[in-house]
């Protein structure tokens, strides 16, 4: 498979070097040709400046961006050959919604029926075929952003970048239009990278995806490999929702088993069969850790660890226990209704093959369940 994009050593900084604001730090990483790639990460993180470095709005501050093998971070945006929605829309206002859409093959001299028909095809995924003959200034937010959105898939392109691309959408638009908008790249061979802070959007959407915060790439894999492997305890934290329950243990290794001692005076005690030799190794080595653990992968038991409900929600298809545990707080996910209330008491079980383990120094991942991190 080809390297469309390549980005090594990026950097961005905003300001002086010493006391601005680094917000790209050192980020590598390639996508491959015909690939939807998500930049996902809270506000601040540094995704839309690395979109905005990709497509030539910002300057590269250190680093350089190939694209198809071709240095491409001192050229020009207009001589990179890339398409991108804004997030903030950027439609032209004397134009039509049709124009605006058909603007770049209108530019490329592409015969008028071809112009008309791929107009139709793309408003026609995103549902504005209505608004088609009307002006930015007369429709709504959410119509401008799939207008944008439209301007930029319809492109002939070497990489299409989606900054936020459904942000103002209503949730039963959005979820109908993830479908489509990935079957359109995907069945076009388009390569495309998506910059949005919606794990469900990244997840419906990419092949890959890259985790950032600070400036920094805490870890690029698949959403599969994302929730199962994390990387470190903010990929672990940040994926997955409700997040992962964490806490900090001290490690006490015995002749046959394994303690980890929470706070709160709580003790989770194994067998160490529970655990790779690999495993047990690693974690003697590493006197003080942290212990993540999914809420669904907690499970309520007859005999285990105490824990006090504080809250019991039921959201239509799933229940959300809140409990207090080990001064902290442990979430557990059910599919069925029950009668729980605030103030009972519980017995939780957390399996050895369902932990994940970090060291608490470092936050680097040690091991998912029975398999070490090499």
């Amino acid at each position: 498979m080809s390297v469309c994009l390549e980005l090594n050593n990026l950097d961005k900084h905003y300001g002086d070097t010493q006391t601005g604001v680094h917000a790209v730090n050192n980020l590598s990483m390639e996508v491959n040709t015909g690939e939807i790639v998500a930049l996902l990460g809270s506000s601040g993180c540094g995704k839309t400046s690395t979109l905005r470095m990709i497509a030539g709005f910002e300057e590269v501050s250190g680093g350089t961006i190939s694209i198809n093998d071709n240095p491409v971070h001192q050229l020009a945006p207009v001589k990179r050959n890339v398409a991108m929605a804004f997030e903030g829309y950027s439609l032209y206002p004397p134009l039509t919604v049709r124009d605006n859409i058909a603007f770049a093959l209108k530019s490329s001299r592409l015969p008028k029926d071809q112009i008309t028909t791929r107009v139709a095809e793309v408003a026609h995924m995103l549902e504005i075929e209505s608004i088609l003959d009307r002006y930015p200034v007369s429709i709504s937010g959410g119509q401008q952003q799939r207008a944008s959105l439209a301007r930029a898939l319809i492109r002939d392109a070497d990489l299409h970048l989606l900054d936020e691309p459904m942000g103002q959408l209503e949730p039963q638009l959005r979820a109908v239009l993830r479908g489509r908008i990935k079957h359109f790249i995907k069945e076009r061979g388009l390569t495309a990278i998506l910059v949005t802070h919606d794990q469900t959007e990244a997840n419906a959407l990419a092949d890959r995806i890259a985790v950032m915060e600070a400036g920094v790439l805490q870890q690029y894999d698949t959403a599969n490999e994302l929730k199962n492997k994390p990387a470190n305890l903010f990929s672990g934290t940040f994926i997955g929702e409700p997040p992962m329950n964490v806490f900090p243990a001290s490690v006490e290794p015995e002749h046959a088993s394994i303690r980890f001692k929470l706070p709160g005076s709580v003790t989770l005690e194994y067998d160490n069969n529970d655990f790779a030799p690999e495993v047990l190794e690693r974690v003697s080595r590493t006197p003080k850790v942290v212990i993540g653990i999914r809420p669904y992968a907690v499970k309520r038991v007859n005999s285990g660890a105490k824990a006090k409900v504080v809250a019991n929600q039921w959201l239509g298809d799933q229940t959300h226990i809140s409990t207090s545990f080990a001064d902290s707080n442990l979430v557990l996910v059910e599919h069925v209704q029950n009668s729980l209330k605030k103030g009972d008491d519980v017995q939780v079980g957390l399996s050895a093959d369902d932990l994940h383990l970090f060291d608490a120094r470092t936050t680097h991942a040690i091991a998912h369940g029975r398999e070490v991190v090499s």
